[in-house]
């Protein structure tokens, strides 16, 4: 049982990395730091964004548009850090 249970940690980890330099890559992008002209850099942003997208889109859909603000990203990682809690708390 505490094997699966690290095994979950370690991929709620990455998972929690991906979100991170998912936010990251789109505030580089959005401030023209990097430009999406140059096919390395859109590949990459492509990759991230289909690697967290089906993580965003239920909560972009039930949450209400707030304009320019996008807090899908920061309700995903909370509760990324949730399921870490829960199974510290009970599965070690």
């Amino acid at each position: 049982m505490q094997a699966i249970a690290l095994i979950a940690l370690f991929i709620l980890d990455i998972a929690w990395w991906f979100v991170i330099i998912s936010v990251i890559l789109s505030w580089l992008i959005a401030f023209n730091i990097l430009d999406t002209r140059n096919n390395f850099v859109y590949q990459i942003a492509n990759m991230f964004h289909q690697l967290t997208e089906p993580l965003y889109r239920p909560i972009r859909n039930f949450m209400p548009d707030l304009g320019g603000i996008d807090l899908s990203p920061l309700i995903v990682l909370v509760g990324i850090y949730a399921l870490r809690v829960i199974i510290i708390t009970y599965m070690l």
